[in-house]
């Protein structure tokens, strides 16, 4: 089990980029979280087997109004106990 930690940087907000990371990472059977910052990037953290967090970043890239530019990626110790992904921040 591995967790990333990433910062996405290009045009990652106010294109679907939350609602395809937790789509993806669903999908793919990961778990973690994924939330707009204030400065314009985008920023996650991602656990799972590694081929299914490489497929997470493919796809994420794959998808139409996204333009990734730069991925910040740090690994991290793995969260116990994790349950689902979630869409932080989103103020309700």
């Amino acid at each position: 089990m591995t967790r990333w930690h990433l910062l996405f940087s290009g045009r990652v907000q106010a294109v679907g980029f939350r609602y395809w990371a937790r789509r993806i990472a669903e999908d793919l059977g990961l778990t973690g979280w994924v939330e707009n910052l204030d400065d314009g990037r985008v920023e996650a953290e991602v656990q799972g087997e590694p081929p299914a967090l490489r497929q997470f970043l493919l796809r994420l890239k794959a998808k139409p109004y996204i333009r990734v530019t730069g991925v910040e990626l740090t690994e991290l110790p793995p969260a116990a106990h994790e349950r689902g992904f979630r869409v932080r921040g989103l103020g309700f």
